[in-house]
């Protein structure tokens, strides 16, 4: 068992979620902004990885202080779990998600992490959660999160973890923001990285649920199917 894993992401129309820099880049606009809080403020928990937390260094809150007061009422906390796919135990101490928000923080190593970085972020406030040997073993993080009550989880990057989950079967539907501008760059990372499938045969099959025309660009909502 795990929870329902909705991926989320916003890219160019070539493809590309920031630039070779791995600089961020405002893609969407205020209408997608409002759809993205939005899932943030529905879901139990929200999830990034280690790469994203040290290039960007979100809070992953919910901004807007009506759906804040209503996620409150509902859940008791105006914010979902903030949750940091972090092997290593990499995280900063002085990272937004501790300085912001008020949902729990949440990181998850592997056995190898450091002693002394874990017990600095236990410190913070985080619960630690471990999962593998070398790195983050998925499968098993999906697993306890769901038995500590966390049915409905939001990846929100980056690249790499979004094919890491991709790979091992671990995600429902995917919400694709296009954005119109190109960013070029064949080292920008794009919406999934890794190693990537041989060939089409092990690739993930999608089912195309909507299309919106939003802002500048499109929103694409998938379900994933099966492998093809």
């Amino acid at each position: 068992m795990r929870p329902h894993i909705t991926i989320n992401a916003a890219m160019s129309a070539d493809g590309k979620i920031s630039t070779h820099k791995r600089i961020q880049v405002r893609i969407s606009g205020d209408d997608d902004f409002i759809r993205v809080d939005t899932m943030r403020a529905n879901a139990d928990a929200v999830m990034v990885g280690i790469g994203t937390m040290l290039a960007d260094n979100p809070s992953l809150t919910v901004k807007s202080g009506e759906l804040r007061s209503k996620r409150k009422k509902r859940s008791g906390s105006g914010d979902p779990a903030r949750i940091v796919v972090d092997s290593m135990a990499r995280t900063p101490l002085d990272a937004d998600i501790f300085k912001k928000g008020e949902g729990e923080r949440i990181i998850a190593v592997c056995e190898k992490a450091p002693k002394g970085r874990i017990e600095a972020l236990q410190h913070r406030g985080a619960r630690i959660l471990t999962a593998g040997d070398q790195q983050v073993d998925l499968a098993g993080l999906m697993s306890e999160l769901k038995a500590l009550g966390f049915d409905t989880l939001m990846v929100e990057g980056g690249a790499t973890l979004n094919w890491s989950l991709i790979s091992q079967g671990l995600v429902d539907e995917i919400y694709t923001y296009i954005g119109a501008m190109v960013l070029g760059g064949e080292d920008a990372p794009t919406l999934v990285d890794g190693t990537g499938f041989g060939d089409n045969t092990d690739a993930v099959g999608l089912e195309l649920m909507s299309v919106e025309r939003m802002d500048d660009g499109v929103l694409i909502q998938w379900h994933i199917v099966e492998s093809v």
